[in-house]
């Protein structure tokens, strides 16, 4: 009677698995350095999956092999722990087995989390009550129930739920600074200091473009319905006599057709007035143009002097990849639909346009397309100020015309403006508080410096619209955004020119 009881005590203890094997193996170390709340609760839910793992595989096998291809489900009421055949079929597996209690309807996480940490001693005690309860077993009522092998495939599919929500918890933080970490890209150079120094001659009129190069100016994502994009550059270009023009191409479209038609514009101007072309490139435009240089140098390698990427998403964006990447904000928000109707149905564009920029599709692009060595290349990446006095600030993003009732009488016009900079504040904080990274609102600093290129870390807080489209209230003491891309094809043209004696030098 003794022996029965010590079995009952003994049996009721649920069988865990190994707590230290469980700290040592956990799933997801670090989810979110910056929410220890989400991560708590990650590494909570993984040491339980972890543990639940390996109950069904340490069951399944032992069962299997005993009833041809079939394990046992043990209940675990009060009652049946107490029944022989509960202890016979605790004992008879010869391992540690995992029992579960769907009699308590719920059970609090502390409780759960001391329960995880228990394990199953004393085999040999264990091993002593078989014998008892085997003569039990042959009289008494079987509360067995045999079912079909159906653990592994429950195991994968919970292991799918976790990595679910591991991938939406971690979002794009793998990712971000992705070229920076590897091993075979080359490092980059910067010349910040150079680029100070240029932007002080300039605001003091000393201009040192020259007029032996054609300016091809490349627009980013949405150029074709913002009418001043890269305008107020070109007019000062032209002003001082440059020869500068703006790429008229389908913005929306995906990143090997505007290559294409990059490509074509560069030939056309080449043929049209023998000169070399320096490219500069903003945001997607950046991108774009990069990419036809890369897939098209042999017939571009005469015709192109350099390429300045300015803002550019080179290595991906995390808010295009967020928005577009399964279980995440896209998935709840509906952002992702409503992206599909702007860009195809609204804008008549291509949603590959979008899909182009986020990580996955960048990494195998540039698996397969290498900008060549011997290109003299400028990266240029900002940081957006996230003070709450930004949120006033409205960007003009194109010109309105007053009806006139006389025709010697010029129209009126009248800015039109958007709150741009409220918008690049918000997105610039949601990176800085979900990634840790700086960014300029849509592409942080690591992901717009290409490899092996020549750097230009702004020292002055500005956002991705900035470069484009210029504030209600500019600050008269700061270089504008036509001085500083003049600032940068500047500086482009003293690495280029730096470059070629490397190359002679070599040669000779």
């Amino acid at each position: 009677m003794d022996k029965r009881n010590n079995t009952n005590q003994e049996s009721s203890e649920p069988f865990m698995a190994n707590d230290s094997s469980l700290r040592n193996n956990r799933v997801i170390p670090q989810l979110l350095t910056s929410v220890p709340a989400l991560n708590d609760a990650a590494s909570y839910l993984s040491e339980t999956t972890s543990l639940f793992t390996r109950c069904f595989m340490d069951y399944s096998e032992p069962a299997s092999t005993g009833l041809g291809g079939q394990e046992m489900v043990t209940f675990g009421s009060a009652e049946t722990r107490g029944s022989p055949a509960f202890n016979a079929a605790a004992s008879s597996s010869g391992s540690d087995l995992a029992v579960c209690k769907p009699s308590q309807p719920s059970v609090d996480a502390p409780l759960l989390h001391e329960e995880l940490s228990r394990t199953l001693s004393r085999k040999s005690s264990q091993s002593g009550n078989a014998a008892t309860n085997s003569a039990d077993l042959s009289g008494g009522s079987s509360s067995q129930v045999l079912s079909t092998n159906t653990s592994p495939n429950g195991i994968s599919i919970f292991q799918g739920l976790i990595e679910r929500v591991r991938r939406t918890v971690r979002g794009s933080a793998d990712d971000i600074g992705w070229l920076q970490r590897a091993s075979h890209m080359p490092p980059v150079e910067d010349r910040t200091d150079r680029y100070v120094e240029i932007i002080d001659d300039i605001r003091h009129g000393l201009h040192a473009l020259p007029n032996s190069m054609v300016y091809l100016l490349v627009p980013g994502l949405f150029s074709n319905h913002g009418p001043l994009y890269f305008v107020n550059t070109k007019t000062s270009f032209s002003k001082m006599g440059l020869t500068c023009h703006i790429a008229k191409i389908h913005s929306e479209a995906s990143v090997e057709k505007n290559a294409r038609e990059i490509k074509d514009y560069i030939e056309e101007i080449y043929w049209g007035s023998r000169k070399r072309v320096l490219l500069l490139g903003h945001s997607k435009g950046g991108v774009d143009a990069a990419a036809a240089l890369s897939m098209y140098w042999t017939d571009l390698k005469d015709k192109v002097g350099g390429l300045v990427l300015a803002q550019s998403p080179y290595g991906g964006s995390p808010i295009v990849s967020d928005i577009l990447r399964e279980g995440q904000l896209g998935d709840y928000v509906n952002i992702r639909k409503l992206m599909e109707t702007l860009i195809c149905k609204v804008i008549k564009g291509d949603m590959q346009a979008l899909e182009d920029l986020t990580y996955e599709r960048r990494k195998e692009f540039l698996s397969k397309y290498h900008l060549p060595r011997e290109l003299p290349i400028l990266s240029f990446q900002t940081e957006a100020s996230i003070s709450p006095a930004v949120l006033a600030t409205l960007s003009r993003v194109a010109h309105a015309e007053l009806p006139t009732f006389s025709v010697a009488q010029p129209a009126a016009t009248f800015p039109v403006v958007m709150p741009l900079g409220a918008v690049m504040v918000a997105c610039a904080q949601l990176l800085q508080i979900r990634y840790g990274e700086k960014s300029d609102g849509l592409v942080t600093c690591r992901d717009a410096e290409v490899p092996g290129s020549v750097v230009v870390r702004s020292k002055r807080k500005l956002d991705h619209a900035w470069m484009v489209y210029s504030e209600l209230n500019d600050n008269p003491t700061e270089a504008d955004a036509s001085q500083v891309c003049e600032a940068l094809l500047t500086l482009l043209v003293e690495v280029g020119h730096r470059k070629r004696h490397e190359l002679s030098n070599k040669d000779e």
